[in-house]
């Protein structure tokens, strides 16, 4: 069996490296932004308006159409498309939108509700 000897320049080398990476990653924070839907998030960029979306024929009958909406993901306002869904009895589709609150812009609804 044969041992391999690391030499001096080479442990600095790594101790130089791993000191450098430990450093430069303790700064780093990550943190989620609020999203739609998460935890009732607050975002302080209001909302771009809503686009007007031209859906076509359902797929099939009973299906409903769900209007899209700007989500907060990222840091910034992203669009989700709308889609079809299946109607669901005794529910009514609450539209999302968002509200604004005294703290700064609050998501609301994009959810199915008891009649």
């Amino acid at each position: 069996m044969t041992t391999t000897k690391v030499t001096f320049p080479v442990r600095h080398a790594l101790a130089v490296t791993m000191l450098v990476l430990g450093t430069g990653l303790s700064g780093c924070v990550v943190a989620p932004y609020p999203r739609h839907g998460d935890d009732g998030g607050v975002v302080l960029v209001e909302p771009p308006a809503v686009r007007i979306e031209r859906p076509g024929p359902p797929p099939a009958v009973g299906y409903f159409w769900i209007d899209g909406f700007w989500n907060w993901s990222g840091g910034r306002h992203v669009w989700m498309p709308g889609h079809w869904e299946p109607r669901r009895q005794g529910q009514r589709w609450e539209p999302h939108r968002w509200e604004r609150g005294q703290r700064g812009w609050e998501p609301r609804g994009g959810e199915w509700r008891r009649d």
